[in-house]
């Protein structure tokens, strides 16, 4: 019980950061800040339907918050890289 709770908020915690990433490349505008946004409501259906078919397919609610939380990480490491049009997390 402890893990899952540790877990989920793990996940609010590192989520975080996405979200502080994100606001900041949409803030900036111009095409990038467009194929954020886009990019950012495809990734929330994709997970959506990840987690359905995991719980569906007899996983536990755990499989996906760590799943969940592996998403997390691949973004802040996507979001954090510089680019030519603005420099990480500013």
């Amino acid at each position: 019980m402890f893990d899952a709770w540790y877990a989920t908020a793990m996940l609010a915690m590192e989520s975080q950061k996405v979200i502080e990433l994100r606001m900041v490349k949409l803030a900036w505008g111009g095409l990038a800040g467009q194929v954020e946004a886009q990019r950012m409501v495809s990734e929330k259906i994709g997970a959506a339907l990840e987690a359905t078919g995991t719980l569906l397919g007899g996983g536990t609610p755990e499989a996906v918050i760590d799943r969940y939380r592996e998403h997390v990480r691949n973004n802040v490491a996507r979001l954090s890289t510089p680019t030519d049009d603005h420099p990480a997390g500013h």
